[in-house]
């Protein structure tokens, strides 16, 4: 994946463009470990933009009716969150990246630690292909026990084993908690018995083991800091969680993809009339359409950066910065000056300079349903909820939306 993040705000008044969700069951959680990596910012950059050309690729195929498959890059080469399971009676632990981006769940991507099936696995002799754009997996489909934490625990879950993979480092595998018409075509065999492959969030819904189909995503901005906090899955009810403060707003989920409508504004000038776009946690930065970058860019004053290939502004230039507000639902979600800028503490991480200021978004083109990506430098400012179950994302406000940790 690339960088996920967050955005700011002060309490928010929630605007929800669906019912209200009935009395619920509490959450469940699981926490999710972050690992810090280095590469350069070109890789950052061309990662990210080699992801939004997949989302533009699967889209096309679905127009055409071509084969369509999760042709999504999911490595955030800075920033991963991975979640810990166990799978099969036996218990073998596996770490998985969180990907919202994809929504197949597969392992055997560490040679070191390989699937061996137990008591509970059932082989189903189908094949399981993913591409991810820079990274594919291929191997054999199972049936069995997983756990995502003692209270999470799926007895039926389809995955993926792999036979051969690309890409992919410092993790096991994927934990895919996207929709599930992201599994479209990539179950293969004459024993495939449907098109789409329930995902985990699906199963613990179907077993009865939350009561909504519903995901929170709590992340936390990066410091660098040996104890900064973790991060958070909490599946089922949200509503309570002390994760968010204020309300939730709601918007209705667009494309196959946990996509929403939003404008943007800077300066209190609108740079982006509303538009389709998509959020997710593997993408590091924030991607604009073109002309919104520039008209960003042209008010900021940023200077291109050929070490890193991000956007420079000086001292005086972010003391300047405006709010960059997101606009969803019918609430705005500001990402304070701090909350533009790349984390000064990991300058070294993508070939920056110490003390040096970068911005944290890139431009991409625009195409339809997906004119933007919100990636982790906005998630990690606010609290996102993807519901299944009403068809809708939320967004509300955290302890971190007005941090001044970059």
């Amino acid at each position: 994946m690339i960088y996920p993040f967050v955005i700011l705000c002060s309490l928010l008044s929630g605007v929800t463009a669906s019912p209200l969700a009935p009395t619920q069951t509490p959450g469940l959680s699981v926490p999710i470990r972050k690992f810090v990596s280095v590469t350069s910012g070109h890789n950052l950059v061309n990662t990210g933009r080699s992801r939004a050309q997949s989302f533009r690729d699967r889209a096309a195929s679905k127009r055409t009716s071509s084969t369509k498959r999760q042709e999504v890059p999911v490595v955030n080469e800075i920033i991963t969150y991975i979640a810990e399971i166990t799978v099969g009676t036996d218990n073998q632990t596996f770490h998985l990246l969180v990907d919202t981006g994809s929504s197949n769940t597969w392992i055997g991507a560490n040679s070191s630690y390989a699937y061996v099936p137990s008591s509970s696995s059932v082989w189903t002799d189908d094949i399981v292909i993913v591409d991810y754009g820079s990274g594919y997996f291929f191997g054999y489909e199972y049936y069995d026990t997983v756990a995502l934490s003692n209270d999470l625990v799926i007895k039926n879950q389809s995955i993926g084993v792999a036979d051969f993979q690309q890409g992919f480092t410092s993790m096991d595998g994927i934990l895919g908690i996207g929709p599930v018409a992201l599994t479209d075509g990539t179950i293969l065999g004459d024993l495939a018995p449907v098109t789409t492959v329930p995902t985990v969030s699906d199963n613990l819904f179907t077993e009865g083991i939350i009561s909504a189909e519903v995901v929170g995503i709590a992340f936390v901005p990066t410091t660098g800091a040996a104890d900064e906090p973790e991060g958070e899955l909490i599946f089922g009810d949200v509503e309570d969680s002390s994760k968010y403060t204020g309300q939730i707003t709601y918007t209705q989920k667009e494309t196959d993809y946990w996509g929403i409508t939003q404008s943007i504004s800077y300066s209190g000038i609108e740079i982006m009339a509303s538009a389709v776009g998509v959020v997710d946690t593997g993408t590091t930065l924030n991607y604009m359409p073109t002309d919104a970058f520039n008209a960003y860019i042209n008010s900021t004053g940023g200077i291109f950066d050929e070490a890193t290939g991000l956007y420079e502004i000086t001292e005086e230039q972010y003391d300047a910065l405006d709010d960059l507000v997101f606009t969803i639902g019918g609430t705005d979600f500001p990402l304070t000056s701090n909350a533009q800028i790349w984390p000064r503490t990991l300058n070294a991480n993508i070939g920056g300079e110490e003390g040096k200021i970068y911005l944290a978004a890139v431009a991409t083109d625009p195409v339809e349903d997906l004119n933007f990506i919100n990636g982790y430098v906005f998630l990690e400012r606010y609290f996102s909820v993807f519901d299944n179950t009403n068809s809708r994302v939320g967004f509300a406000a955290t302890a971190y939306t007005n941090a001044t940790t970059n």
